[in-house]
């Protein structure tokens, strides 16, 4: 059984027997369609070894590296050399230092190529102008660029240091833009944005992020899982369901993908809302666990490797963030916000964790429309809440609400609502107030959400949709939450709470031989109590 690949660089599949997920023929048009492109996707998606891939075609060329693959006897390039730009690599606190480690990436580059008689700068644009009228007329690069804004998403809350570098990367795609040498150019990146000159009016790079054709180029698609990956499929299935592995059938597989889909796939990059892909590095680590520990879990993985992003800590550090946006399943976006975003320090909020993949894409790009945007999975939608959790309760006083899980599956009514009354408390009511009903089941969405129980809001049945549904193996909690303003209501409040549940049965559907706890509850918001002050256990 192939493994599965721990690497970024192409020429160790073959060497090492890894997995390889064959995207050659997206890169085969995306080379002979276009001359310079861009393309943003979030972390972990495979960014570097697409580029990569690129880099190994265009320097060695197919041979061994891509036998077996759609482009190995399709390939008729000449080899280039490739200026390999990583802006990871680089320094993120001091320009100084930026421009020091670009020139010496360009002075190696150079002697890689035994150009010598170019006259050497301090300045990086101004060395690259030295390199390359240094070339023969007739010669030809490549130049690669991988994430190209990780300096200006270091400093979102350091204006002037991000100032600084914006100059510089402007300079650099100005001293690039039209370069007679270069053969071909990418540039990946998270963001994307105007300040940089790279979507600007006259720009030469095309912009690849939400192309139709190349929206599976990056990123798993359910076919694509089950065929690399049947076998670790089939030892998946065995492990859940205690068979042999003879004994799974073709149908077991599919059901089993569909569990994997409902926490890893969903993202939508294409601008027609039509194609979707899994979190690569997410079904990596979710099947090469399987094997290793012979049981089923469904980790957090993408969440878990690097946590918040850094651009969206800085952010959140120094903007507020609007809860109403999070109150549905969509939120709608401008459209020109959306598309043409100007600068990191002025982002709209949830245009950014759409690039940094906390939100995905719910409806075609279509001018002037607005443009719909929500969570993409389970695991996105429990790293958002976490994320959120952060910004809106106290971090100090939530640390010691782990035990929410417990709680819910094994305490009485009054512990759930004593509980859920701790978790409101440390909120800081002059920052983030408790004004309606659907900011309060917001509230207790994300704390439940963002702790990785199977909760569900707004659960639809035949007869309505209970406000919050949370499930275990052998209990199922609902909550149905009415808000008084005054709290002179409450009690009448609590009445039609707990009629609702009766009349509408919440709850009920798929029960299997779970208890069921219902609880209705009344959030009284005056001043004096801004808790939940009532509440009632429904007898079915």
């Amino acid at each position: 059984m192939k493994l599965i690949a721990q690497s970024e660089n192409i020429e160790n599949f073959s060497s090492n027997n890894y997995i390889y997920v064959d995207k050659t023929e997206y890169l085969y048009n995306l080379i002979n369609n276009y001359e310079r492109v861009f393309f943003s996707r979030p972390r972990r998606f495979g960014k570097s070894l697409t580029l990569n891939s690129i880099r190994t075609l265009f320097e060695k060329g197919v041979d061994p590296y891509f036998k077996g693959t759609w482009i190995y006897d399709k390939w008729n390039q000449d080899r280039y050399p490739v200026l390999h730009f990583s802006f990871l690599k680089y320094p993120t606190t001091n320009v100084k230092e930026f421009n020091h480690s670009i020139c010496q990436t360009l002075r190696d580059f150079a002697s890689c190529l035994n150009i010598s008689s170019y006259t050497d700068d301090a300045k990086f644009t101004n060395l690259i102008r030295n390199i390359f009228s240094a070339m023969p007329y007739e010669m030809k690069i490549v130049v690669l660029i991988d994430e190209y804004d990780c300096q200006l998403s270091a400093n979102i809350n350091n204006p002037k240091l991000y100032e600084e570098f914006r100059l510089l990367l402007r300079d650099l795609y100005a001293v690039l833009k039209g370069e007679k040498h270069i053969k071909f150019l990418a540039v990946t990146g998270v963001t994307r944005l105007k300040d940089v000159s790279i979507f600007s009016v006259g720009s030469d790079i095309k912009d690849l992020s939400y192309h139709h054709a190349y929206s599976k180029m990056i990123g798993f698609t359910r076919d694509e899982i089950k065929k690399y990956y049947f076998d670790y499929l089939k030892i998946g299935v065995s492990c859940v369901e205690n068979k042999s592995l003879e004994t799974v059938t073709n149908d077991d597989v599919e059901l089993f993908i569909d569990k994997i889909a409902e926490n890893y796939n969903g993202y939508c990059f294409d601008e027609f809302c039509e194609n979707k892909v899994f979190s690569t590095y997410s079904v990596n680590n979710f099947l090469q666990d399987i094997v290793q520990k012979r049981k089923v879990v469904f980790g957090d993985y993408w969440y878990d490797v690097g946590g918040i992003p850094s651009i969206l800590k800085n952010y959140m550090e120094s903007h507020d963030i609007d809860l109403k946006k999070f109150l549905s399943s969509e939120i709608e976006v401008n459209y020109d916000d959306f598309m043409n975003p100007t600068s990191l320090l002025d982002i709209n909020e949830n245009v950014l964790m759409y690039q940094t993949g906390y939100l995905t894409l719910k409806s075609e790009i279509n001018r002037p429309f607005r443009i719909k945007l929500g969570t993409a999975n389970k695991e996105v939608s429990s790293a958002l809440s976490s994320l959120l959790c952060e910004k809106f309760f106290n971090s100090d006083a939530v640390s010691a609400y782990f035990d929410a899980g417990e709680v819910l599956k094994k305490g009485s009514a009054d512990d759930i609502i004593s509980h859920l009354n701790s978790v409101l408390a440390s909120i800081p009511y002059d920052k983030y107030p408790i004004e309606n009903e659907p900011i309060l089941r917001a509230l207790i969405l994300m704390y439940l959400t963002g702790l990785k129980l199977d909760v569900r809001a707004e659960q639809e049945n035949s007869k309505g949709r209970s406000d919050i549904l949370v499930n275990f193996d052998t209990r199922r909690v609902i909550l149905e939450l009415k808000f008084s303003e005054t709290g002179r209501d409450v009690d009448s409040l609590l009445k039609d709470a707990v009629a609702q549940i009766q009349s509408r049965e919440y709850g009920v559907e798929n029960l299997g031989d779970r208890e069921l706890i219902q609880i209705a509850c009344v959030f009284d918001a005056s001043k004096d109590k801004r808790k939940i002050t009532l509440f009632s256990v429904v007898d079915r």
